[in-house]
């Protein structure tokens, strides 16, 4: 009899833990104290804004790795890329701090051009002949001698005036300048006055860029390139019946000091025989902006706890609940640096990744503005992969609703971490704070030092970080892998990467 009473209790408590629901294991994990204790540190004065290469950032990262340590979540060690560094939790990586250029002069026709920026820098001091070449694309330079001359060319290419576009050709641009023998390429960009304030931000101001790997060729020809603000393309145009235009460049180098930074990365094995070979990335940034213009109240520490201490909290709470309760599919997490520099820690990662991309099903990033909205929850890209379903249904769990992008103006899906997996073929939305329209109370924070920790609803927290929670789970659980929609632009770079 004693021993059938010791058998029972065994069995119930058998049914007991396996009956859990995944409701309840997160509950059982994500709680307001727990949530309050990382924004709050992240959020702190001490941190200076974690502006990425400082010693506030890698005090960051530090936290990080030790709260994955806490949790038992592992190092990477498993199936790793050739080459990859599994030694600790961190991913270093190397960065140029590039100080803007202190002299460039340009004139054309003996008019100087005031508004432009320096995108590849080439110590030069010359007048010379230079060439209008239309976009400057292939087809531009027949029957043309471009050699030791400067040209000149339009933004972008006839079905793309626009600076997205044109940014996304300078490579190309670049490449086919050196290879017909010109010295500098001078490319006339179609920008508002918000647009190029934004480019002469970026661009005349310090900046951080991925160092290069040296370059087994040292006699490699350098250009330099400049982008010249032409709203309109009016300048173009008065050049296009020109056979020669006279140009003056004077341009010194560039200064670089070289910085260490480091993405976080830890990883936690499927439970399922199979499924634990398919991976969802679960990501934030963790970076911010750092120190700033100080505002009427005389504070100067832009502390990002929306952007993204919340994101960085919500991959926390991921990482404590599988790995006290692990789902059928892995889980990789990264935390990265250099988002707030142009996504420099994601794009660093896709090109040396840990672990192969073709075994990364979804990444599901979390990064945040504001909210003004705390009934919803934002998914920059909801409708894009059919994981929408699983999101949608832990958002209900929890008393809040998924919405997808109320303010596709504003671009978001490009602007994060998330896209760099994207563009890969990885089925990759971002996880956001809620809003109804990017204004109000978004703005009255975003990259402002009024976003403390102090200023966030923590009972709408607690609801946003268990339906992230949640989500993840019923996504890493589901039999069926996720995917892009049929049609989405990345449709055909998932297919590509995911050849059986």
């Amino acid at each position: 009899m004693k021993k059938f009473t010791i058998l029972a209790i065994t069995f119930c408590c058998f049914i007991n833990t396996f009956s859990q629901t995944e409701k309840e294991k997160v509950e059982a994990t994500v709680s307001k104290n727990k949530i309050e204790g990382h924004i709050y540190f992240l959020a702190d004065d001490l941190l200076k804004g974690r502006q990425t290469g400082t010693p506030e950032n890698k005090i960051a990262a530090s936290y990080l790795a030790n709260t994955l340590r806490s949790y038992g979540v592992e190092p990477v060690t498993k199936n790793v890329m050739k080459g990859s560094s599994t030694a600790s939790y961190f991913q270093e990586i190397k960065l140029n701090k590039v100080s803007p250029i202190k002299r460039l002069v340009l004139a054309i026709d003996g008019k100087e051009l005031k508004k432009k920026v320096v995108l590849k820098p080439n110590k030069m001091e010359i007048i010379t002949q230079g060439i209008y070449l239309g976009y400057g694309l292939e087809e531009d330079y027949k029957g043309k001698d471009v050699s030791e001359k400067i040209i000149v060319v339009r933004s972008g290419g006839p079905k793309n005036t626009n600076v997205r576009g044109a940014f996304g050709l300078v490579e190309k641009k670049e490449e086919l300048a050196k290879d017909h023998g010109a010295i500098a390429v001078i490319e006339l960009i179609d920008a508002s006055e918000n647009s190029w304030s934004f480019i002469d931000h970026n661009f005349n101001n310090e900046r951080l860029e991925i160092a290069e790997k040296e370059k087994s060729n040292s006699n490699e020809k350098n250009i330099g390139y400049l982008w010249v603000q032409d709203e309109n393309h009016i300048f173009a145009k008065s050049l296009e019946e020109k056979n020669n235009i006279k140009i003056k460049l004077m341009m010194e180098g560039e200064d670089k000091t070289e910085i260490i930074t480091q993405n976080v990365i830890g990883m936690v094995e499927g439970s399922d025989p199979k499924l634990k070979e398919e991976f969802i990335i679960y990501s934030a940034h963790y970076d911010h902006v750092g120190i700033g213009k100080p505002d009427e109240n005389g504070d100067d520490i832009y502390n990002g706890a929306r952007d993204n201490a919340v994101g960085t909290t919500t991959v926390l709470s991921m990482a404590e609940n599988i790995a006290k309760h692990p789902t059928k599919r892995s889980a990789l997490f990264i935390f990265f640096t250099g988002e707030e520099k142009g996504l420099l820690g994601s794009q660093y990662y896709v090109e040396n990744p840990l672990l192969p991309l073709n075994k990364m099903v979804y990444c599901f990033n979390s990064d945040n503005g504001g909210y003004n909205d705390t009934s919803v929850i934002s998914i920059i890209g909801l409708p894009r992969t059919t994981a929408a379903a699983n999101i949608k249904e832990a958002a209900t769990v929890f008393g809040l609703k998924a919405i997808d992008d109320a303010a596709p103006e504003q671009n978001l899906f490009d602007r994060s971490d998330n896209v760099v997996f994207a563009q890969k073929g990885i089925p990759a939305p971002t996880f956001s704070l809620g809003f109804q329209s990017f204004d109000g109370d978004v703005t009255k924070y975003y990259h402002q030092p009024s976003d403390e920790a102090d200023t966030l609803d923590y009972d709408y927290l607690l609801k946003f970080f268990q339906s992230y929670v949640m989500a993840g789970r019923l996504i890493a659980n589901d039999p069926t892998t996720p995917k892009w929609t049929s049609g989405d632009q990345y449709e055909e770079a998932g297919k590509k990467l995911y050849v059986n």
